[in-house]
């Protein structure tokens, strides 16, 4: 009788049994003989090979993030829609398709890039008289929080625009004008959220300095940073 795990599409964890992988509900699963693991690198074939079925996809958990360590697959199968791949990619208009994907995607980046900056400048909001100082912190911390792949808050979707600039200002600031990365912090749950809220409030309190122009530059962290 055939598993019917090998019938479908599941995720799996990685097993230390030779030839096993381990189901989300802690079975072990044998790998079928004819299976063959499709490293992952190759967003594409990955995306035919699950759409084709059936594929165990393992991915394995550490910390809060899930890494691909690949999808077994039939091999046959896996050949087969590589060769697909390959001629396809061969083609000159595949070429031309990518070369416009980039660019589209190049643009949209700038785009961006811009939106966002206006976005931080809004957020810091400081006054005439150290507005320039606001244009050049808006264009580092966007530098720093924009590029694709970076993980910061100001690539995420799922809050407003005004709320990702202030999200990325403040943890800017954090790295920056605080002892935060040279900080040794207790293990303790709870501890690093707590240290990050008090240290977001003392930044906001450099900032409404900023904001009503009465700040002492001379003797301001973040000022310093600025001029350097």
């Amino acid at each position: 009788m055939s598993d019917p795990n090998t019938e479908r599409n599941i995720e799996v964890r990685p097993c230390s049994k030779t030839g096993f992988v381990m189901s989300l509900d802690g079975n072990l699963l044998e790998i079928p003989s004819s299976w063959a693991l499709l490293p992952p690198g190759d967003a594409a074939l990955s995306r035919r090979i699950k759409k084709d079925g059936p594929t165990w996809t393992v991915k394995e958990p550490k910390g809060r993030k899930m890494f691909s360590q690949g999808i077994w697959a039939p091999a046959d199968r896996i050949e087969f829609l590589r060769k697909i791949l390959i001629t396809e990619r061969e083609a000159p208009s595949y070429q031309k398709k990518l070369d416009a994907g980039r660019a589209k995607r190049e643009r949209d980046q700038e785009a961006y890039k811009n939106k966002f900056c206006h976005a931080v400048i809004a957020y810091l909001s400081f006054h005439p008289d150290v507005e320039d100082l606001a244009t050049d912190m808006a264009s580092r911390i966007t530098e720093h929080a924009i590029p694709v792949g970076s993980g910061t808050v100001a690539r995420t979707k799922t809050i407003p625009l005004e709320r990702r600039a202030e999200a990325a200002t403040i943890a800017w600031m954090r790295h920056q004008t605080t002892a935060y990365d040279h900080m040794h912090i207790p293990r303790e749950k709870g501890k690093r959220r707590e240290v990050r809220k008090i240290l977001s409030k003392r930044s906001k309190q450099v900032l409404e300095g900023y904001r009503s122009g009465k700040v002492d530059l001379m003797n301001c962290p973040l000022y310093a940073v600025l001029q350097s």
